[in-house]
């Protein structure tokens, strides 16, 4: 029996996840939480088969919960669902730590193989996903994007940015100070040679980070 805990701040989501896994006699959703907070504190009390990771929660989420869960748990495999294309966070989790990456846009189709793949010890890759690290393992330094460049932290605070968010609304939301989140704008803006916020999303759209605004 695979013992998951779905991770997610959307109910309608976590209920849909559980109708898709009640189908499957060796899978059991034992637990649920909807922050990094909650996550931790139940990764510390129970023992789980496997993690499917939202990449945006409240508080401490995405690439800086996947390394706090590894740090942790460094044996726990952690399948992320996101609504994220690939191209622009799947390496990413990839590289600290995940064990795979499915868009929530294939979940129907996709999740469960991921899950039985992840939770035996594998890794769960599409072929979207194994071209784009066999483009970021062989990149040359001058052919790499100036988004590659930025550390997770800074990526993060990058998209939130071209997304329209302000300083305060991104200091708020990450539970970091104003002035933390200016720095790591200013360092931004020197690594992609950027010099305003209209940069960043113009930026963000070419390279497809971000979704058209309706």
């Amino acid at each position: 029996m695979i013992k998951v805990m779905v991770a997610d701040d959307h109910p309608i989501f976590r209920a849909g996840i559980k109708h898709i896994l009640s189908k499957f006699s060796d899978i059991k959703v034992s637990c649920e939480v909807d922050n990094g907070a909650d996550l931790l504190k139940k990764i510390r009390e129970e023992q789980f088969d496997i993690i499917l990771l939202d990449m945006s929660m409240p508080g401490i989420s995405g690439v800086e919960l996947i390394k706090q869960i590894k740090s942790e748990q460094p044996k726990l495999p952690i399948l992320v669902l996101s609504t994220h294309k690939e191209d622009i966070y799947a390496v990413r989790t990839i590289k600290v730590g995940a064990s795979g990456y499915v868009c929530k846009d294939n979940a129907s189709t996709d999740l469960v193989q991921a899950m039985r793949k992840v939770a035996s010890g594998g890794k769960y890759v599409t072929p979207v996903l194994a071209e784009q690290i066999a483009l970021d393992m062989s990149s040359v330094a001058a052919d790499i994007s100036p988004h590659t460049l930025l550390s997770n932290r800074e990526f993060q605070i990058f998209l939130m940015i071209a997304g329209g968010k302000s300083i305060t609304e991104i200091a708020e939301e990450l539970t970091l100070s104003v002035k933390t989140v200016s720095t790591h704008r200013v360092r931004i803006k020197e690594k992609m040679n950027l010099s305003n916020n209209s940069d960043f999303m113009r930026y963000a759209l070419t390279h497809k980070l971000v979704l058209p605004m309706a």
